[in-house]
């Protein structure tokens, strides 16, 4: 993917314990801060030094999460000493971690590649006094999870569910095994007010979650009239928009899928 090497990252208190980071507009990442520890969730395209921004807004003990294996997402990860993924995810990651231009831009940054540590679904990470609980969301990867935090009813869901979700990706799930997946935790409709994705600039609302997977029925079902061509850095897909159910999508105006047609 194309990556702005001299991005910005800014920093915004969605509450004073929860801050969203936003590094150039590319990839977003987020920091809960409980009453023992605190949690990054994704560290985003790793081009400015994050251990620094966390510390600037808390001095307890980490704990690094990866919602899936993307470089935009995981880059970040060198600088710390270690990062939980899915396993699923890790050959993904690997591969982006080998990639020529970040090993260079790594070492250019004095960063260094952690060990990732298993996570999975049923997981908790109890921060003291908030606690994020691990679910498995496969589609835009076989790994992708999402992370509730119960106590104020928000689910951190990287890319899995968001505006512009890629499903054209080799590594993406059929979009009939993707839906099934999303009805699998449509019951966190009950559990959760709003979304925090991986491209977010706030809140959104939590029927983002519905609303895309009536998208996915859409296209399964013939439903493609107004889709058009879609270019990415892998060629030409199809792009398909979707309609949102809630009128509290603060993000953009655009809401599509992107895919490979079958």
């Amino acid at each position: 993917m194309d990556i702005n090497l001299e991005a910005k990252l800014e920093i915004k208190k969605l509450k004073p314990y929860l801050y969203l980071m936003d590094e150039g507009h590319q990839s977003t990442g987020y920091i809960v801060i409980g009453d023992k520890k605190a949690c990054v969730i994704d560290t985003m395209c790793g081009l400015n030094d994050l251990g620094a921004v966390v510390r600037s807004v808390t001095d307890k003990p980490v704990t690094v999460v990866n919602t899936h294996g993307h470089p935009d997402h995981i880059y970040g990860n060198a600088y710390f000493d270690e990062a939980y993924i899915n396993p699923v995810d890790i050959p993904y990651a690997n591969e982006h971690f080998n990639d020529p231009l970040f090993v260079s831009e790594c070492q250019k940054r004095g960063g260094k590649v952690p060990p990732f540590r298993s996570v999975k679904e049923g997981d908790c990470i109890d921060l003291g006094g908030k606690t994020l609980k691990i679910y498995e969301l496969p589609g835009h990867t076989p790994g992708s999870i999402v992370l509730l935090l119960e106590e104020d009813r928000i689910l951190f869901a990287g890319d899995a569910i968001n505006h512009h979700l890629w499903m054209q990706l080799p590594e993406s799930l059929p979009l009939k095994e993707a839906v099934k997946k999303i009805d699998r935790l449509l019951f966190l409709e009950s559990k959760a007010d709003v979304i925090l994705h991986g491209h977010a600039r706030d809140y959104d609302d939590i029927s983002l979650m519905r609303s895309l997977r009536d998208g996915m029925l859409e296209i399964i079902d013939g439903d493609t009239s107004s889709d058009t061509p879609y270019e990415w850095f892998g060629g030409t897909a199809m792009q398909h928009p979707f309609k949102v159910r809630s009128d509290r999508h603060f993000q953009q105006d655009d809401h599509v899928i992107c895919y490979k047609e079958q």
